[in-house]
């Protein structure tokens, strides 16, 4: 009896299944993308409305990105030789502008009659108000509670 030969062809149902289940997996994955692609949409739209509305807040909070990454990187020995002139330069300038910023600012408030010890004072005096302020209407709203409540 011989046996029957198998064939290195696949079957046709075999095939349909294989080209069925390729299909099935191309919609998916081309369903995940489309999404993927829409919500990456929404959400640089979104940041760029952001942008427009607050540009102070984005411009600081790259600052500060670039701060971490530039924390977090290591610096090269040529990086170093090349940016140290500069980092002093910066800060010098830095510290200049503060001096002249205080020492203008101490003038004007000379000019104007008034002191530091003035000024400690006034500051002094309107906390106090401003405490005794909250105190009073905390004192109020708690009354105004327990009224209502008793009621």
């Amino acid at each position: 009896m011989s046996k029957p030969s198998k064939s290195s062809k696949p079957k046709a149902a075999d095939n349909d299944t294989s080209n069925g289940a390729l299909t099935d997996a191309y919609g998916k994955v081309s369903d995940r993308v489309a999404a993927a692609y829409a919500a990456a949409r929404e959400k640089t739209a979104g940041a760029g409305q952001s942008l427009e509305a607050n540009p102070l807040s984005a411009l600081l909070g790259g600052i500060a990105i670039g701060a971490i990454a530039g924390a977090l990187l290591p610096r090269i020995e040529k990086e170093k030789e090349l940016l140290d002139p500069l980092g002093a330069k910066i800060g010098d300038a830095a510290r200049a502008a503060l001096d002249a910023g205080r020492s203008a600012g101490l003038d004007a408030l000379d000019e104007a009659g008034l002191s530091t010890d003035q000024l400690r004072g006034q500051v002094s005096k309107l906390v106090e108000q401003a405490l005794k302020a909250a105190g009073t209407a905390g004192t109020a709203a708690i009354q105004a509670a327990r009224e209502s409540a008793t009621r």
